[in-house]
């Protein structure tokens, strides 16, 4: 059906690309002509959200954990996505390097060194004086849970049920799809089903451009003094979307496959360098110390909320964390679903659960340990500096290490190259998305979404700059929240229908008991 959908060349014939595309085009339109309105609406969405709805996000992601856990180490894990005599599509490398590029690389590099920073200057648990060393254990150990299993469990549930479909039972990848089992296929309830799950994808990545755009403008002018002005964020936009489009148009085992392992060669460089040049003991501890108050922590800081003391620090950045990843689950799931054919269940989510949250929290360690070092050990401003401007966390850590420019550079380059290979990622997906789940769809549609995508970053940075990024990504994950939830009893309803892979190594052993049974009938009679 892809082949002949993209020779077909009709796709703006599909409602789905019809409802959103214009939807997002409006959206583009009002806030470019009304930025201050545009932006209180945002604001004041985002505050009903949160407020009503935290709770749901929260338990919704906990669930998840729980099932995908469950699910792996059951008897369903050994099925492939694929068939059962098929092997990975990518080599474990490049497969981690894909992953990597287009879930987090962007959101990690912005956020490494100033969440756990932020937490320090002002700590989220009343009762620890900031900045203090209390309060830089609760910020490494809060930033872990963050950055662990809790987001990749939110891309993994759509990206395996995504996966068993497109590559098991030779369907199209679609959301509305994988809710057939309990919804149906109405065709006016999918179009409806698939055109927000496209919307919400946009506006997560929005977010994630933007924050990746404001990173590197604080990067330009921290490093080459040019103003970090709107028209420095749109020129970058300009930049990165001719960069990404032509990173499209070479197709994924070309541009992604290539990005993202240059992205994740520049990213154990900068990890390497910091670790040498910083200081080590405290690192390795930190990291360790960090790990255990994950662990120990994990179901408080899952279910965490305040209704008793108030306040909205849980707002502020748990919700906001698993809400921005909901928003954008549609795209990384389907992206991790699309580089991951020939995996097993077991070994998918072993592989999206632990590897990517491990190198996170081996980044925020060796990073934000060495900005937290700095401050408590030498006397530095680095957490006053990333409280005015949370864009220069990066920078403001490298100016008191050796090589400062250099680095700086080439930090530069690595949130620029990851800017490139998750739009590319995602102009892709969005493609796929809107022509009926199409593998290889149309370049004129990348082009599309690759342009809309950019223009609503745009017009949100106009509108209020960070905060109306974290807006618009919240308030277009709560419904897709909802459909996280049947998407796993729809995967269950999948399963429970499915024969259980039978592997060589079990045949054999069956075999064997078989023939010891034999020998004791011989033996007795």
């Amino acid at each position: 059906m892809g082949v002949d959908y993209v020779l077909d060349r009709k796709f703006w014939k599909n409602p789905v690309f019809l409802v959103s595309s214009i939807i997002i085009l409006i959206l583009v339109v009002i806030g470019a002509l009304f930025s201050e309105p545009f932006g209180a609406v945002a604001d004041r969405l985002y505050t009903f959200t949160t407020v009503k709805f935290g709770w749901f996000y929260l338990l919704t992601v906990f669930v998840l954990i729980v099932f995908l856990i469950g699910l792996s180490i059951s008897k369903f894990g050994a099925i492939r996505l694929g068939g059962d005599d098929e092997r990975p599509e990518y080599p474990f490398f490049t497969w981690i390097g894909m992953l990597f590029s287009a879930g987090f690389g962007v959101g990690l590099v912005f956020w490494g060194v100033a969440e756990p920073m932020s937490h320090y200057f002002t700590s989220p648990m009343a009762g620890v004086e900031a900045q203090s060393e209390n309060a830089a254990r609760v910020a490494m150990g809060y930033s872990f849970f963050h950055w662990g299993i809790s987001q990749w469990a939110i891309f993994g549930m759509v990206g395996l049920i995504i996966g068993f479909l497109q590559f098991r039972k030779k369907k199209d990848g679609l959301i509305s799809t994988a809710l057939e089992p309990l919804v149906g296929s109405n065709k006016v309830l999918k179009t409806g089903i698939d055109s927000f799950a496209v919307i919400a994808t946009v506006m997560g990545i929005a977010t994630s451009l933007g924050m990746g755009v404001l990173q590197m403008s604080g990067g330009l002018e921290y490093v080459f003094d040019f103003k970090a002005s709107f028209t420095t964020q749109m020129v970058i936009i300009a930049v990165l979307f001719v960069s990404y489009m032509l990173s499209a148009s070479t197709g994924l085992s070309k541009g992604i496959a290539y990005l993202g392992n240059f992205n994740l060669g520049m990213a154990i460089t900068l990890l390497i360098y910091f670790f040498i040049v910083g200081p080590k003991v405290f690192i390795l501890e930190s990291f360790t110390l960090a790990i255990g108050d994950y662990i120990n922590n994990f179901i408080t800081y899952s279910l965490r909320l305040q209704p008793y003391k108030g306040g909205s620090w849980v707002r502020d950045w748990t919700i906001f964390y698993w809400a921005w990843t909901i928003a954008w689950s549609p795209f990384v799931g389907a992206f991790v679903a699309r580089v991951s054919k020939g995996r097993t269940i077991r070994e998918f989510i072993a592989g999206v659960m632990v590897i990517p949250p491990v190198f996170a929290c081996m980044w925020i360690a060796t990073l934000g340990g060495t900005a937290l070092y700095s401050d408590l050990k030498n006397g530095t401003n680095i957490a006053s500096a990333v409280d005015a401007d949370v864009t220069s966390a990066i920078f403001e850590t490298l100016k008191h290490l050796p090589l400062t420019g250099l680095m700086s550079v080439l930090s530069i380059i690595l949130i620029f190259t990851f800017l490139i290979t998750s739009a590319d990622s995602a102009t892709y997906i969005l493609a796929s998305m809107t022509t009926k789940g199409s593998l290889f769809p149309p370049l004129i549609v990348k082009l599309t979404w690759g342009f809309l995508m950019s223009a609503i970053a745009a017009v949100l940075l106009y509108a209020g700059g960070l905060e109306a990024l974290q807006s618009a990504s919240l308030v277009s994950a709560l419904p897709f929240t909802l459909f996280l939830i049947l998407l796993m009893f729809s995967f269950g309803k999948l399963l429970s229908k499915e024969p259980i892979t039978v592997r060589p190594r079990d045949i054999s052993r069956f075999e064997n008991i078989e023939k010891e049974v034999k020998k004791k009938k011989t033996k007795k009679k």
